[in-house]
């Protein structure tokens, strides 16, 4: 019987940012398709570890602070010692920074520079070396939708998410031959702990809601979902693309 192109079973992936929110959707979805998960962070996954334990899959727990890319070599070497080998990089940690323009500070701007782009690649980098070695790997880096658009207070996170698109490219340009394929997911308005002071403003609610053609806010499951896709053998001719998961609202 033929392998279903989308079958997941027995492979291994690593996940930052997994204790909550989309990281979290997405690290318990691979582990449901059969698929053993380490994940990185800074605050204790206590929660996530125990959902992919309960699918029966392997979960690794690496302790980590991404704002430098000082642990990018030991997270790389700890999951390949907890999972044996790895093929699938999920790169979702990110901080988000707000001031107006004209107020905005230096330390605020590197601070999401440094993790949501500079560490972002330097950690594609040390687990490319591994896939590349052994032809076959998936990145999946989590954009925005300020990939594509400039958003309002935030100047360095629409800079660094617009960077994360750039870089996807540019991995996707070199890594492709080598049997790595890399692309990005570009959530829209996803009810998560980071949105929940927007859902809570009456006002900014109703004007997102009003943009976006599905009706609803995102659920980090919508994320999940296409994170499965592009983890699986059904996307081994996608690679430097960048998907939008937004109700439409790009569409709009």
């Amino acid at each position: 019987m033929t392998a279903s192109p989308f079958d997941l079973a027995g492979k291994t992936a690593l996940v930052t940012g997994a204790n909550t929110g989309i990281g979290q959707a997405i690290a318990v979805a691979l582990a449901e398709a059969g698929v053993d998960v380490a994940v990185a962070g800074r605050s204790e996954p206590t929660e996530t570890l125990a959902a992919i334990q309960a699918t029966g899959r392997k979960a690794v727990n690496i302790a980590a602070d991404f704002g430098s890319i000082e642990p990018v070599g030991r997270v790389v070497d700890e999951a390949l010692a907890g999972l044996g080998r790895l093929d699938i990089l999920v790169n979702n940690a990110g901080i988000i920074r707000r001031a107006d323009l004209l107020d905005f500070g230096e330390a605020d701007w590197d601070a999401v520079i440094d993790t949501n782009l500079k560490t972002l690649f330097f950690l594609s980098q040390a687990a490319a070396r591994h896939m590349a070695s052994r032809g076959s790997g998936k990145i999946i880096n989590i954009a925005s939708l300020l990939t594509f658009q400039g958003g309002v207070r935030v100047p360095s996170y629409a800079a660094a998410k617009s960077g994360v698109g750039g870089v996807t490219k540019a991995m996707a340009n070199e890594l492709a031959p080598k049997g790595v394929q890399v692309n990005a997911i570009a959530p829209g308005y996803i009810a998560t702990n980071n949105t929940a002071a927007l859902q809570a403003d009456e006002t900014r609610n109703r004007q997102i809601m009003e943009r976006i053609p599905a009706g609803r806010w995102g659920r980090p499951q919508d994320i999940a979902g296409a994170a499965l896709f592009l983890a699986s053998p059904a996307s081994d001719y996608v690679t430097g693309h960048i998907l939008a998961v937004d109700g439409g609202w790009l569409a709009r």
